[in-house]
């Protein structure tokens, strides 16, 4: 006996496609922006741009608040991207578990990094 489902399709899988590829292009314009942005600061610059000059682009709140929102978007940006290659190159559950876990931790590692330096500033 078939079971009838009527029109719906079952779908199976973790349902990651629209929302991850929406997120990756989001934090990629986010990321160019704020290029550009540190870009036009760092050319209208006057004079050699030195320590002093790269602390006075991040000094004001304004621009710590891009930066912060920035590292936060590559952050995710990169785990989107790891998780998507490790899901299709690494058949083995258990081996993929753990890089998955070593790619957060080193993700971790660098958005306190870059946080510190950003708040040091």
């Amino acid at each position: 006996m078939a079971v009838n489902y009527g029109s719906r399709r079952t779908v199976v899988g973790a349902h990651y496609g629209t929302r991850d590829w929406l997120a990756q292009r989001v934090t990629a314009v986010l990321m160019a922006c704020t290029t550009l942005v540190v870009l036009a600061q760092v050319l209208f610059t006057r004079g050699p741009v030195g320590y002093d000059g790269w602390a006075g682009i991040f000094h004001p709140q304004w621009m710590k608040a891009l930066t912060f929102a920035t590292i936060v978007g590559l952050i995710y940006h990169v785990w989107v991207g790891m998780r998507d290659v490790l899901m299709d190159y690494v058949k083995p559950v258990g081996v993929r578990l753990v890089l998955q876990f070593l790619v957060i931790v080193w993700l971790l590692g660098c958005a306190g990094w870059a946080i510190q330096v950003l708040w040091r500033v």
